[in-house]
């Protein structure tokens, strides 16, 4: 009973165990989706905006065009943020009791990671085609440069990060749930319980010995016909 899984987890209520949640592909993926999301935002927050000597005001290094370093910058903290989120929602996954919800939780790690790998595949093309075309003139330095192809690179590894993921989901949620174990109205036991009513553990048709029903029940239990005889003091 305890290898059976509802969409890749245990029955609710286990101990949280970091090293297997560490050693799992998923959370592997996620911790690297989350590092790429942080040099792609650091290498275009820092070293992005270049400007020329003739000029004070600080320009984009993928051709001048602002659009390109703000898509990155937002892509970047945005993924950022989204991978503290799953890997938040990895951990209390298991101690989700009802089916439903692990099922809703597992379908939208499926849509969000197959937005978030096409998301950066229209940014590594983005950003690749605005360098590719950047004049060498309005940066004779070549500064940042570094950063930029970094920029590139790492939004190129996120696309297949991403893409992971999705499919990682998308087997758990073949798996889907184990009938033997849950069922899709599945809730915490602990939880049921507290909201069950008292239910008494004789019938109705007893009555307590002070009652008058069981004074009547005496004297026909002692009479002669049952076999007892009467005892007087």
């Amino acid at each position: 009973m305890e290898g059976m899984q509802a969409y890749g987890a245990g029955k609710a209520g286990g101990a949280f165990d970091p090293v297997t949640f560490l050693q799992q592909p998923q959370t592997v993926l996620r911790i690297v989706s989350w590092l790429f999301s942080i040099v792609i935002f650091g290498c275009i927050a820092n070293e992005g905006y270049i400007n020329s000597p003739k000029e004070v005001e600080e320009y984009c290094i993928f051709n001048h065009n602002q659009n390109a370093c703000n898509y990155g910058v937002f892509m970047g903290s945005m993924a950022f943020l989204c991978c503290m989120a799953f890997l938040a929602l990895d951990i209390y996954f298991p101690q989700i009791s009802s089916v439903k919800d692990r099922k809703k939780a597992v379908l939208a790690d499926i849509g969000v990671s197959a937005f978030w790998s096409f998301m950066w595949f229209v940014g590594f093309c983005f950003l690749a085609n605005q360098w590719q075309v950047s004049k060498q003139e309005d940066n004779p330095l070549r500064e940042g440069g570094d950063a930029a192809r970094a920029a590139i690179t790492f939004s190129f590894f996120s696309i297949f990060t991403w893409a992971g993921q999705s499919f990682l989901a998308f087997q758990r949620y073949k798996l889907g749930a184990d009938s033997a174990l849950f069922s899709q109205d599945y809730t915490d036991p602990s939880q049921d319980a507290a909201g069950a009513p008292y239910t008494s553990f004789a019938g109705d048709d007893l009555e307590s010995p002070g009652a008058g029903g069981g004074q009547a029940n005496s004297d026909g239990v002692f009479d002669g016909s049952s076999g007892y005889q009467r005892q007087d003091y």
